[in-house]
């Protein structure tokens, strides 16, 4: 089966078509392939990790980090896992045709607000090829036909998963067209992606900072950035010091290529002599590079912290790299996280409700902790099945990008004969 169209205008005219069926299909129609799709994912998992080792070949060719070489990465269990989340998608309740508001106005007029798709989305993205899988399971659960464009690194990967998904979808009765990927074009064929203006409804790129100015100088589609995240772990002076511990540890340790891993550890005077020996200790244990200002490097205690710059708080490391700092109050955390953060994900160590209060009403972000760590920023985590990524823009969609964010919604008016007078 072809996956790649002669062209992206043609690919995306296709999906346009597609978008009409799919956003009228039964729900057990859609669920049925997602099924069969979760299925022919496992049966073909020996193509898709032969493929996969041809990326991570050409990867050490070019010299990728092993951040890089880690999200691209797959086997027996990261296949499984992806079609485990199609099956969870698949089982969620279908967006489409959901009552977000109804009432009979004083005219007589009853008036409802139900969701509906948006058409087609072309989801833009770098590294994970496991995206390929969410992307469309998601699109396609919440009626979307999905234009997929992965990069280079990851093409034999994307191609072999996308053919496997189209087959199976088709077969399953999904029309022609609602799924497909583009590939091969450089920045010339992003462009192209990023201009179909009136025929794809949303671009969603999950990727760096390049990709994002790239897709901000041409496009002329509406864009929803799945975008980086420069997040922190406040402990106020009032914490459970063996839960600060723990948080902590948690949101810079446990993955932290990801965008919900903590960058910034931020600690209150008062309890800072007492946390931050040990803490800095057990970082530095777990492997973790520190970067401190002035008061944590005088109660480093022997820790090696090397000295904190600005560009240190403004820095989305995505390694095990962590900037510290002490602060006089939460207040002053609020402000600092508000300077240097991303919007995607703070939390908050405490047990003075009043603090945990004044933080979550205070910090700007899609998504702010109290006694939590930020790794639970997450479609899964959250109950949604997957995410296309994690938005920190403030119109239509902001936190993990599930079903729901994959719609829209109209107005459905019922009258007898209603004129206005």
């Amino acid at each position: 089966m072809a996956v790649i169209a002669t062209s992206v205008a043609e690919t995306c005219l296709a999906a346009r078509r597609a978008a009409g069926v799919l956003a009228t299909l039964p729900s057990g129609v859609k669920d049925a392939a997602l099924e069969a799709i979760a299925a022919a994912l496992l049966d073909h998992t020996p193509e898709i990790l032969e493929a996969n080792a041809r990326d991570l070949d050409g990867g050490r060719e070019a010299g990728l980090s092993a951040t890089l070489m880690d999200r691209l990465a797959l086997d027996e269990r990261r296949v499984a896992a992806v079609a485990g989340q199609v099956r969870d998608i698949a089982a969620l309740p279908d967006p489409v045709g959901e009552v977000i508001d109804g009432r009979r106005l004083a005219n007589g007029l009853d008036v409802r607000k139900v969701r509906v798709p948006l058409g087609v989305i072309a989801i833009v993205y770098e590294a994970r090829p496991n995206v390929t899988i969410d992307a469309a399971a998601l699109c396609l659960k919440s009626g979307n036909a999905v234009v997929l464009r992965g990069s280079s690194m990851a093409a034999h990967s994307n191609a072999v998963l996308a053919a496997v998904a189209i087959e199976a979808g088709l077969a399953a009765g999904l029309p022609e067209g609602a799924m497909a990927l583009v590939a091969g074009g450089g920045h010339e064929e992003l462009a192209e992606l990023a201009t179909q203006a009136g025929v794809v409804d949303l671009i969603i790129p999950r990727g760096g900072e390049g990709l994002k100015a790239a897709l901000k100088g041409v496009a002329t589609v509406p864009v929803i950035y799945a975008a980086s995240g420069n997040c922190h772990v406040y402990v106020d002076a009032t914490a459970s010091l063996k839960d600060a511990l723990a948080i902590a540890l948690n949101a810079k340790v446990q993955k932290p290529s990801v965008c919900n891993a903590a960058e910034t550890l931020l600690v209150h005077e008062a309890v800072a002599d007492e946390f931050l020996p040990g803490a800095l200790r057990s970082l530095a244990d777990a492997g973790v590079s520190l970067r401190g200002d002035a008061a944590t490097r005088s109660l480093a205690a022997g820790v090696e912290v090397d000295e904190a710059t600005e560009e240190d708080w403004a820095t989305e490391y995505l390694a095990m790299t962590l900037a510290v700092r002490v602060v006089g109050s939460a207040q002053e955390a609020i402000e600092h996280i508000n300077r240097w953060g991303s919007g995607h994900s703070e939390a908050i160590v405490t047990r003075d409700t009043e603090a945990a209060r004044a933080f979550q009403l205070g910090v700007d972000a899609a998504c702010v902790y109290v006694n939590a760590s930020t790794r639970f920023t997450d479609g899964g985590e959250f109950g949604m099945g997957a995410e296309i990524g994690n938005s920190t823009q403030k119109l239509h969609a902001r936190g993990p990008i599930g079903l729901r964010e994959l719609c829209t919604f109209k107005y459905l008016i019922e009258g007898a004969g209603h004129v206005r007078p």
